[in-house]
């Protein structure tokens, strides 16, 4: 059955303001059935969590139902799934956990392909620990991550490898098994960085051989809350700095505070309204999830196709990278005119991109395009259709023959 987007598309009420959405990677629209659940949440009796009482057993199964939610969508255990505010906040939890029981001559090894927040937290937790930090490298031209540079990087010092599963900068999809196969031969924790990547297709944890991984819901039409999933045996063994009274258990022991009970409602939510994707799937959620996220991949694959043809077609823009295996987001210039001044014109137009360095600060500064604005990003989540790709790919021709106007 082909991708039916104009019904997938009548389930974000935003979409109808009439604005063309490519900054998916920075966050996507809300679904209806996600408004509705943080809605009814708060219109609920919920208190905080107590099985003494009706509101506290709501929260209770509140957070129970959004665990059981996000380990269904990445193939984990509801045990495992540690809620925060951000992908940023909760990489940080980690890294000063971890970090605390790093001793020098340890090492870390990075990636420059990486989301800072998968990148500083552990800087700075090795410098504290006067532990070394190792970088693999991305192919200047077209973006890839050679996974061979891992063997040399790699040795039985390193406590850690932090690796992307998606650039949010360029698309870039490493070969993330590979990369934690060297890693676990040496011993060392695999933490994964699945934020730009769980949004587009299928993920499970086994199989890309995470030890952790990150993911934000409001990427994936939920609300704007991240998750942390790993083994809860292994949670088990770390010891984050937390209040003394606050709980103990795994994976609450992860979790600072009251949590926010209306935008975990809507975190399953979001789960359910991605398992319905393809009308067509049977089976548990995980089976449809499959189901739904294969379909919405291919759709958007054929977009990500579309505007790189047209792109390619197109005198007077620059496209960063052009990797192997990428998820649809796209990174560009138009000569004559600064990021921020495509990012401007566009915008007047009614089209939202992203522009800057998105948080990719290893690869704007290694590409040595940070100090000067960085890039426009065009970034394609199932929603978008044909006819915005060509308006986007159109309203891009007349910009840059404008430059080209302007600098004749």
């Amino acid at each position: 059955m082909p991708f039916d987007v104009t019904r997938v598309r009548a389930a974000y009420p935003a979409l109808a303001e009439g604005f063309i959405h490519f900054d998916g990677a920075g966050g996507s629209q809300t679904a209806t059935p996600v408004i509705d659940a943080v809605a009814g949440a708060m219109r609920s009796a919920v208190s905080n969590r107590s099985s003494a009482f009706r509101p506290g057993q709501r929260a209770l199964e509140l957070v129970a139902a959004a665990r059981s939610a996000v380990a269904d969508l990445v193939g984990g255990d509801p045990a495992g799934v540690v809620f925060g505010p951000s992908s940023t906040a909760l990489l940080y939890t980690l890294a000063r956990t971890l970090g605390a029981g790093w001793r020098p001559g340890d090492e870390v090894v990075l990636c420059r392909l990486d989301h800072d927040a998968n990148v500083r937290p552990w800087v700075q937790a090795a410098e504290a620990a006067g532990a070394t930090v190792r970088w693999a490298e991305f192919d200047r031209e077209t973006g890839d991550l050679p996974v061979d540079q891992y063997a040399d990087l790699v040795n039985e010092r390193t406590r850690l490898v932090a690796v992307t599963a998606g650039s949010n900068a360029i698309g870039t999809a490493p070969d993330v098994p590979a990369i934690a196969k060297i890693a676990h031969a040496a011993g060392a924790l695999v933490c994964v960085d699945g934020v730009h990547a769980v949004p587009h297709a299928p993920t499970d944890l086994a199989t890309l051989g995470a030890d952790v991984l990150v993911t934000s819901a409001y990427k994936w039409s939920g609300p704007h809350l991240a998750a942390m999933v790993g083994d809860p045996q292994w949670w088990s063994t770390l010891r984050p700095a937390k209040l003394i009274p606050s709980s103990d258990a795994v994976p609450e022991r992860f979790e600072y505070g009251t949590p926010s009970f209306p935008l975990l409602a809507g975190v399953a939510a979001a789960v359910d309204h991605l398992a319905g994707l393809d009308p067509a799937a049977t089976g548990d959620r995980r089976a449809r999830l499959r189901a739904g996220l294969t379909a919405a991949q291919a759709h958007e694959e054929a977009l990500l196709d579309r505007l790189l043809t047209g792109l390619a077609g197109l005198d007077g823009i620059t496209v960063y990278g052009a990797p192997a295996r990428r998820w649809p987001t796209v990174s560009f210039r138009v000569a004559g005119m600064s990021p921020a001044q495509t990012q401007a014109a566009l915008g007047e137009l009614g089209l939202c991109l992203s522009a800057g360095d998105y948080y990719a600060y290893e690869y704007f500064t290694t590409m040595g395009l940070r100090d000067s604005g960085g890039a426009v990003r065009a970034s394609i989540y199932h929603y978008n259709t044909a006819d915005e790709v060509d308006r986007l790919l159109g309203e891009l021709d007349r910009l840059a023959a404008a430059g080209r106007t302007m600098a004749g």
